[in-house]
């Protein structure tokens, strides 16, 4: 292990926290919070600090390979979440450092899940921060260091590779830094039109901004009690486009702006994706229709909660517990295939699950056939055996750690469906799941042990698993 590149890195992103941390103190400001600003400037001043004298570390070779990118992306989402907790407790607003903890991984992860059963009495400058982690972990903490520092000596797509979503990574240019740079200024201009659309439907300046934090981090958390139930059709609508814009693959925005229109048609993660959409929206619209004054209703609630669901933001318009029983199952297995690879979204991915059938497919042909060669192919390319592997490993770890999660918090003695739906909620990056961590309920309800299973479900999920769990192996942290 490399630790001196790995405390750098670490050093880097506590140095950048720390500037982050003057955009909420400024929303504090302009709000005249003026202990809330303090508390902010503290934890920014104190986060700069810190970064900066890890940075001063000087590794003997710049050289790091994927032990250190996953080691430096663990340890960089957990530091980042113990800071960001910090001014949740200071100002009193989470006074539990266990639940501060929870709500901030929540945020960066991008799950939405919460344990504030209320949120319209909390300072802005925390509603601010609160919001405003989404966005920062939506594309990632090391991507963006990425874009911003040109780090020299190292085979930097392993940082890369460590935190970005999917089965595999490609990079959109030759350089790792250009293509950091490239899915920043897309999640950048995404987020910029949304926020035009919402000002166009009469939101105020403050909430549009958290909305199109949330929506763009695909994070979920609402800055009204009932989440999106109280907003207007227009806003209820704009909201649904760009949460299901945000699980699109980045590739295929990047294709589109070089004008690969056939190419990036020719995904068919994306292609399936929006079938996987079209289809649960029609199921759930005709299951739901009854409950509902007109089609229009119903399909706009319908498509709400499926947009929101599916690529893992966690908003919500009703409450989709009190739906039939046909409806909230589709939405559970939405929660586990998730959104596009290379998105801001969670899940398994939709990429994974082709792969999955495709291989299924392969082998029922090898079966019936011995001798046939019947490779598996995704966008006309040959699927080579370790994207094949890699993915086998992935279910394989996340059945595991999901069957052990949902044994641990059992001690609780919550009910089956909260217990599943808690782990699938907080694992795949959802936010709400069902009974007592519904939409309109919260996650307060577990004990502390049970949380901190729920905050690593939330890390595993957001940094794919493997990050997480190199952490636990000796060999992870022997000098080399």
């Amino acid at each position: 292990m490399n630790y001196a590149i790995v405390f750098r890195l670490l050093g880097y992103i506590l140095m950048i926290e720390g500037a982050l941390l003057l955009l909420p103190a400024a929303a504090s400001l302009i709000y005249g919070e003026w202990m809330v600003l303090a508390v902010f400037l503290l934890t920014a001043a104190v986060s700069a600090g810190i970064g900066f004298a890890l940075r001063a570390i000087k590794p003997r070779s710049k050289v790091f390979y994927m032990r250190e990118g996953f080691t430096a992306t663990a340890l960089s989402w957990i530091v980042i979440s113990v800071v960001g907790a910090a001014p949740f407790v200071l100002t009193g607003c989470i006074p539990n450092p266990v639940d501060a903890l929870f709500e901030t991984v929540s945020g960066f992860t991008t799950t939405g899940a919460s344990i504030l059963p209320e949120v319209e009495s909390l300072p802005k400058g925390i509603l601010f921060w609160r919001s405003f982690t989404h966005w920062i972990g939506g594309m990632g903490v090391l991507v963006f260091l990425l874009s911003l520092l040109p780090l020299t000596g190292g085979s930097h797509v392993n940082l890369m590779k460590a935190e970005s979503p999917g089965p595999q990574v490609d990079k959109l240019v030759p350089k790792v830094q250009s293509t950091a740079k490239i899915l920043y200024g897309i999640y950048l201009a995404l987020t910029l039109l949304e926020l035009v659309f919402l000002l166009a439907g009469g939101m105020p300046l403050f909430e549009a901004m958290l909305t199109s934090f949330g929506t763009a981090g695909t994070g979920g958390f609402g800055f009204r009690n009932d989440s999106f139930a109280s907003f207007s059709p227009y806003i209820q609508w704009v909201v649904t486009i760009f949460m299901i814009l945000f699980g699109v693959n980045f590739n295929a925005y990047f294709l589109l702006l070089m004008r690969r229109f056939r190419r990036a048609a020719a995904s068919e993660e994306v292609r399936g994706y929006f079938v996987v959409i079209a289809a649960a929206i029609a199921i759930i619209t005709a299951n739901i229709y009854s409950l509902y004054n007109s089609f229009g209703e119903a399909l706009r609630q319908a498509a709400f909660q499926v947009g929101s669901i599916i690529t893992t933001t966690g908003f919500s318009s009703c409450d989709f517990d009190l739906w039939p029983t046909l409806s909230k199952e589709v939405l559970v297995v939405l929660m586990f295939i998730g959104a596009c690879a290379g998105s801001t979204g969670g899940g398994i991915k939709v990429s994974r699950i082709l792969i999955l059938g495709k291989t299924l497919g392969k082998e029922l042909k090898t079966a019936l056939h011995p001798q046939v060669v019947a490779p598996a192919r995704m966008d006309g390319k040959l699927l080579n055996h370790e994207t094949i592997r890699t993915t086998n490993v992935f279910i394989g770890a996340y059945i595991f750690i999901f069957i052990t999660s949902f044994l641990l918090i059992s001690f609780n003695g919550f009910d089956m469906v909260t217990n599943f739906t808690a782990v699938a909620a907080t694992m795949n990056n959802i936010g709400p799941g069902l009974e007592l961590v519904g939409p309109m309920r919260n996650f307060s309800g577990f004990a502390d042990p049970a949380k901190l299973v729920l905050i690593f479900d939330m890390l595993a999920g957001r940094l794919e698993i493997f990050p997480m769990l190199v952490l636990f192996l000796p060999d992870t942290w022997r000098k080399f």
